[in-house]
């Protein structure tokens, strides 16, 4: 294996493939620092056009835009608290404070290494440990991807805010949203009340742009004369001070890129999830937990390097199984058949070169970012915060329109964002964490699934949930992360 992985090196490292590289991921970090636009939507976008070309190429422009996507995604989250991508949620707990606090630079240059180091890593893994890795996958059933799904839940909602009761709310508003829509098994249509709109449900970034870009620019509204910004504070390089960066998190990179790496690996999680239990983890490991949410860098390092590790990762099952880890993924093997090959084990004897290729090729996206990212970041998009804000609020707002409107061309779209959006303002100024409605709205639907599934196979058997070691692990974990947080909370009150 590893004979074949180093003979795929020159075929990545040819010109063409060098140029769909640098091409994709400046294309990818421009998308994923607009909001609305995402990287499934340029990928599907680019394949047709992909065809012609040789398989390298092509999975080299599906590369630079993944990695480049996830990283653009921490820009705008960053400097506007607007997520870029759904990955990016985590990323605006701490980068959006930090840009209040005349940090923005250090913020930007913070994502761009972490984002590089956890793209680094999940190559890494997905180079050497792919076979041994899938075989963990096909142990994942029903049972463990319901309290997967649980456990992302509940730690969020528990470490998320100060107060653990409006975090759980939070959450389970947004299961409820969630469940608007067909539900999955039955057909039967929920919460709809006869609406054809509501009968698919709400589209994720809609939800997203509508909870967590409306309130800040409300926000900027409501004080239009406030000065926030020091625009000399974006006058940075991507690549000053990396020793001092590698230093300061090397400890959360690799906790967060591990957590990652293990995350992408299940299909269906995603990088917001592998996002938000990394900033979750390091929140829990720090020793001065209260830092987070008020601009702390270690916060921006967990959440950037975790969703960038879930990025290769991802693919594991998608070339060794034919099983895509999430939609990107399943873009990538749509491009393999487009070319003629065929996803799977065969696809590693019969055509070594392209498999691996592409595994090189993840590799060298998540290095260009360090060239790149720094660059298109702090020299083209901090530089909106120059704007005085009675410009930067109207422009913030045609862009989330704009946005919005071109996913599905609908107008009922930009009137549920602006309804997300009264709704999230109410919840912040009620202090409700917006995090947990977010995450409710990702993982309700699949715990429910699961849990249904759990039950049709085990015949209504509650037991079978408790019963497999996966599931007991989780489990174990859910309770650990519980009952530290009331831990935490019992002791301070005794302080008190």
């Amino acid at each position: 294996m590893f004979d074949s992985l180093f003979n795929a090196l020159p075929v990545a490292l040819q010109f063409g493939s060098l140029f769909s590289l640098f091409v994709g991921t400046l294309v990818g970090i421009l998308i994923g620092a607009l909001p609305g636009l995402n990287p499934v939507m340029a990928i599907a976008l680019m394949l047709p056009l992909t065809y012609g070309f040789d398989p390298v190429i092509a999975l080299g422009l599906v590369a630079g835009i993944y990695n480049g996507s996830m990283y653009g995604g921490a820009i705008p989250a960053i400097l506007l608290k607007i997520p870029g991508t759904p990955a990016a949620i985590a990323t605006t707990f701490d980068g959006y404070p930090m840009t209040r606090n005349g940090q923005g630079g250090l913020a930007l240059k913070t994502a761009c290494w972490s984002s590089a180091v956890g793209g680094i890593i999940s190559a890494i893994a997905l180079m050497t440990l792919a076979p041994l890795l899938a075989q963990v996958t096909l142990a994942f059933g029903p049972t463990e991807y319901f309290w997967v799904a649980i456990f992302g839940l509940v730690s969020i909602a528990v470490l998320v805010g100060s107060d653990i009761s409006k975090g759980m709310l939070s959450a389970l508003s947004g299961v409820i949203i969630g469940l608007v829509g067909v539900d999955t098994i039955s057909g039967a249509e929920r919460y709809t009340f006869d609406s054809l709109y509501l009968s698919g449900g709400f589209d994720l970034i809609i939800v997203l742009i509508g909870l967590y870009a409306i309130p800040p620019v409300l926000e900027m509204a409501e004080k239009r004369n406030a000065t926030y910004y020091d625009a000399g504070s974006f006058k940075v390089d991507a690549s000053g001070n990396a020793l001092t960066l590698i230093r300061q998190h090397w400890r959360t990179w690799t906790r967060s890129s591990l957590i990652g790496v293990s995350v992408g690996i299940l299909p269906g999680a995603g990088g917001n999830l592998a996002a938000l239990l990394s900033y979750n983890e390091a929140k829990r490991k720090s020793t001065n937990p209260e830092s987070f949410g008020t601009g702390n860098p270690v916060g921006v390092a967990a959440a950037e390097s975790g969703n960038s590790a879930d990025n290769a990762s991802a693919m594991i099952p998608s070339l060794t199984l034919g099983i895509p880890g999430n939609l990107v993924a399943a873009l990538v093997l749509g491009a393999l058949m487009i070319h003629g090959l065929q996803p799977g084990p065969q696809l590693f004897t019969k055509s070594p070169d392209v498999v691996f290729g592409f595994m090189w090729q993840m590799l060298i996206t998540a290095m260009l970012l360090l060239l790149l990212g720094g660059m298109v970041a702090t020299r083209l998009f901090a530089q909106v915060l120059r704007m005085p804000t009675a410009l930067l609020v109207p422009t913030t707002l045609v862009l989330m329109a704009v946005g919005v409107y071109t996913v599905k061309g609908n107008m009922m779209d930009l009137y549920v964002m602006l309804a997300f959006g009264v709704l999230g303002y109410l919840l912040h100024r009620l202090a409700f964490p917006l995090a947990p409605v977010v995450l409710g709205v990702l993982l309700g639907p699949m715990a429910e699934q699961n849990l249904r599934l759990a039950m049709l196979l085990s015949q209504d058997d509650w037991g079978a949930l408790f019963t497999r070691p996966i599931s007991q692990g989780i489990i174990a974990l859910l309770l650990l992360v519980v009952f530290s947080q009331l831990w935490k909370m019992l002791r301070k009150g005794r302080q008190r």
